[in-house]
């Protein structure tokens, strides 16, 4: 039976994934397993029982991942759950921005107790007036989950759209539109775009073309077109906020649109600011947690890793004997002790898996034969081995 903590309200569809082998609970003294949202845990003391940290979500600030990693705790996010939530609101913050739609409901309130407000509509109505997105040339940084089909839906709307992303899995760009234009650099969509959306990951890398911490600067928003409209559904840090206020002072930048409000951006003329809405529908708050809790189960149970944000993915099946499981550091002098033991012991290696993602890896063996726990203690005593467990 595992013990499952959660952190923050779940949503009984995700839940319901997790069948009669757990026991679920918002208070436990030493889970098997966390399932978060956005409770942050980085004060968070983990139990020796701690396996996995699942994420609601795709963001994973709030998690402490290296530490979690020295561990043996593997941590998973829900990349593309969500996705469909943001591009919608994507959608609607092009047509707030094109259309003074906001400054118009805004209006409306003010005269809203007045007999001859039929008559005020009319008359003050051209001061909203605005220009539509079909036609406009819209640009998007990120092509993966949320930007793919934000394009897609663009192209349906009469819009003319270049993509940018040099590390576009093969997977995403087989459902992109053939219309969408595919261009190299950041700087051909500054150069072309009424309107750029940003989605892509806060990277600060000391190579420009990796950088993406604040991406849209100065010195980028000289580049665009007088008027350009740019919407931040990614991350804050993308969008340098003094760079944005004298660019919307001078007219430069006709809106921005942000689901992340600062103390800077929040009363900043010409900002249209949201409340972090991009996830905030009944369907992804249940589709994150279907899909974070299935991760679970399938590394639980199986041993099996996907979408993890500290280790490798990897996945072994059709396991003849027992499922040996090692979290280990990536380095050269691992794999040959483990083998070796094994085999020492008279157990026979049928299969194995080996992954590796930056300084972790993880090797899974699918092993025939009696192996003692005694070899199994070896194996975590192995330099460099965070942590083992059999499966089977």
């Amino acid at each position: 039976m595992f013990q499952i903590q959660t952190l923050n309200k779940i949503s009984a569809v995700g839940l319901a994934q997790l069948g009669e082998n757990y026991q679920v609970a918002d208070a436990v003294e030493n889970p098997d397993a966390i399932l978060v949202r956005s409770a942050v845990m980085h004060e968070m003391e983990f139990g020796s029982n701690l396996l996995a940290i699942a994420r609601a979500g795709a963001g994973v600030n709030n998690i402490p991942l290296d530490r979690a990693a020295k561990e043996g705790v593997v941590v998973f996010n829900t990349p593309g759950a969500n996705a469909n939530g943001v591009k919608e609101l994507a959608l609607a913050g092009m047509l707030l921005a094109s259309r003074d739609i906001v400054g118009g409901i805004n209006w409306v309130q003010t005269i809203k107790g007045e007999e001859t407000v039929a008559k005020m509509v009319e008359k003050g109505k051209s001061k909203f007036a605005g220009t539509e997105i079909k036609g406009k040339k819209l640009g998007i940084i990120g092509l993966g989950a949320i930007g793919g089909p934000l394009g897609n839906a663009a192209i349906h709307l009469g819009m003319e759209v270049y993509g940018c992303d040099p590390y576009i899995s093969v997977e995403a760009a087989w459902n992109l539109s053939r219309a969408i234009h595919h261009v190299k650099t950041r700087d051909e969509i500054f150069r072309t775009c009424d309107i750029i959306s940003v989605h892509t990951p806060l990277i600060k890398s000391e190579n420009p073309a990796d950088n993406t911490e604040k991406m849209i600067n100065a010195e980028t928003i000289a580049m665009m077109k007088d008027g350009v409209i740019i919407l931040n559904f990614a991350r804050d840090l993308l969008v340098d906020d003094e760079a944005m206020e004298a660019a919307l002072k001078s007219g430069k930048v006709r809106k921005y649109v942000t689901d992340f409000p600062n103390a800077k951006t929040a009363g900043m003329e010409g900002v249209i600011a949201l409340p972090h809405l991009g996830a905030s529908t009944e369907e992804a708050e249940d589709n994150c947690a279907a899909m974070a809790a299935k991760e679970l189960v399938d590394y639980l149970e199986n041993g099996n890793i996907k979408n993890s944000v500290n280790f490798p993915n990897a996945e072994l099946n059709n396991v003849i004997g027992k499922k040996i499981c090692v979290l280990h550091m990536n380095a050269s002098n691992i794999i040959a002790p483990l083998t070796t033991a094994i085999a020492n012991a008279g157990g026979n290696i049928e299969n194995m898996v080996n992954a590796s993602r930056k300084e972790y890896a993880y090797t899974m063996m699918d092993v025939t034969g009696d192996i003692a726990q005694s070899v199994i203690d070896g194996l975590k005593n192995v330099d460099g081995v965070i942590r083992v467990r059999v499966i089977g």
